[in-house]
């Protein structure tokens, strides 16, 4: 009977070990993997408002008319984009909690970009996440 309960409490300790430790690493590889989808998937407005803002040398205007149609990933769910009129692009993903904005800079006749999403510990790094 004892060791019957030894060996309960032993499957009951690996079941909270992999609830508590193992769970949250995968979902936090996931939102990793959702963030880099995420933020690759703004590269064509991308080229398209820095098109239009390098033509016209300003940023107003760039992103007008720029649509992007929202993508079902298998395992990512839905990510979504818009595009503002100044060419700032946000992007969200609600299935693992994801926001990104990126933003344009025109400087001397070149758009530059910086991105910054939330939460920071899933963002790449070249959109402001950690190493």
């Amino acid at each position: 009977m004892r060791a019957g309960l030894l060996v309960v409490a032993a499957l009951a300790l690996a079941g909270f070990i992999a609830v508590a430790f193992v769970m949250p690493s995968m979902a936090s590889s996931r939102a990793k993997e959702a963030a880099q989808a995420l933020v690759a998937g703004a590269d064509a407005p991308k080229q398209q408002v820095a098109a239009a803002a390098e033509k016209n040398g300003r940023l107003e205007g760039a992103g007008d008319g720029i649509k992007m149609e929202s993508r079902r990933d298998a395992r990512y769910g839905v990510l979504q984009w818009i595009v503002s009129e100044n060419g700032t692009i946000r992007g969200w993903n609600k299935d693992n909690g994801l926001e990104v904005t990126i933003l344009p800079a025109l400087q001397s006749g070149k758009v530059n970009w910086s991105c910054r999403g939330y939460p920071v510990d899933a963002m790449p790094v070249n959109c402001g996440g950690k190493t």
